[in-house]
């Protein structure tokens, strides 16, 4: 059976240039980046390239690179070194209902400590309000967090905007870029943010490595502790494998960004366009526009979603009912209930997202399968009455 891969925002296959650079940091090339002699310097090497070309994609400084341990690592070190750090007596901080769990159990955390936490809702579009944001502004407000790109709907958010209101208040403001590197522009300079979290394995490099831009002149405290590595901000050996495999992802995304967004817009919305022309009661959750090129999240009304996921699978397709850090869960996608979904609603949804290999010929068959499952499905389903 031939296999469709169509949940990229979950994790991407590493690139073959990609697994071609750490290779060597896995074989003759594995000193301590931190050791003097000549195996430590050529790990130090290694290290230091990768860090130029992840300063590239955000258009940063080199020394503004953090190498961590994935996104999530990036976003928890952001906002609890960010809070700490802060010297108010009384702390506040802001974000949405629709983040990434990295995020929104970062800010739980927060307020089992003390710190109160306003989530601003995102609206049906799956779009915070900047109106919203601005409302919410304290002076007690010692930080601002709100994704760039959402990872179940692919919804972008008005992070220059909200940039502008944090820098005129004096606020620090992150993001979790985590699905929006390498697929869209991602200049912290046009952005405006002070700290940008990004996750290797969604860019075509290996699982468990990731980066935290961190503007000169961000205070931050560090979460872990132990050696000086990574300018005192996050201790232990790197790892110097994956590292050079995530700048060498970094760099083909910065050369590719422009061509092969369009080519993913142009098989999404083929895609899309093809699923609500031949299923009704098919509807598109999130905003129709503002999105990722690779992603299309879609109701299927009078189904189960998980259903829909297996039986898809035993057809050669791999799509996603929810986002992959909750398979499992009984719960339905807390982004969509926060978006007015109601729990049928939400479950009933499926997750599309286009990466490198996808082509037409995947479009093709995965539009060929589609009405076949879900009609299959709601033939099943007492509630339908089709």
């Amino acid at each position: 059976m031939k296999r469709h891969y169509f949940d990229h925002n979950a994790t991407t296959p590493v690139a073959p240039q990609a697994l071609e650079t750490m290779l060597p940091y896995l074989k003759g090339c594995y000193g301590n980046a931190s050791s003097i002699h000549t195996f430590g310097q050529d790990a130090r090497s290694g290290v230091e390239r990768a860090r130029r070309q992840v300063a590239a994609l955000l258009n940063a400084q080199p020394k503004e690179i953090v190498f961590t341990g994935g996104g999530t690592e990036a976003d928890n070190l952001a906002i609890l070194g960010v809070v700490h750090a802060s010297a108010k007596p009384a702390k506040h901080v802001i974000t949405s209902t629709i983040e990434h769990p990295g995020v929104l159990n970062a800010c739980r955390h927060l307020e089992d400590h003390g710190v109160e936490v306003t989530y601003v809702s995102a609206g049906s579009r799956g779009v915070v309000s900047v109106d919203d944001i601005r409302a919410a502004m304290r002076p007690e407000t010692v930080l601002i967090t709100i994704m760039h790109a959402n990872n179940e709907l692919g919804t972008v958010q008005p992070i220059a905007e909200i940039a502008q209101l944090a820098r005129e208040a004096g606020i620090p403001f992150h993001t979790d870029g985590v699905q929006s590197a390498g697929k869209l522009a991602t200049d912290v300079q046009e952005l405006g943010v002070d700290l940008f979290a990004l996750s290797g394995h969604k860019i075509y490099a290996p699982k468990g490595v990731g980066a935290l831009y961190v503007r000169k002149g961000t205070v931050l405290e560090p979460v872990l502790f132990g050696g000086s590595h990574e300018r005192g901000r996050r201790p232990g050996t790197e790892n110097v494998p994956g590292i050079v495999a995530l700048g060498e992802a970094a760099a083909l995304a910065h050369r590719d960004l422009t061509t092969e967004g369009q080519r993913l817009i142009g098989l999404r919305d083929r895609l899309q366009q093809g699923i609500l022309a031949n299923v009704e009661s098919a509807i598109v959750n999130g905003h129709g526009v503002e999105r990722t090129p690779n992603t299309t999240n879609i109701r299927f009304d009078h189904i189960e979603g998980e259903a829909m996921v297996i039986a898809l699978d035993l057809k050669g397709f791999a799509v996603s009912s929810g986002a992959a850090c909750s398979s499992g869960a009984v719960k339905p996608s807390h982004v969509l209930t926060a978006i007015g979904l109601s729990t049928n609603q939400a479950k009933s949804s499926i997750r599309f997202s286009l990466g490198h290999e996808t082509n037409d010929e995947d479009v093709d068959a995965l539009l060929e399968a589609i009405p076949q499952v879900v009609g299959h499905l709601r033939n099943l389903s007492p509630a339908y009455a089709g």
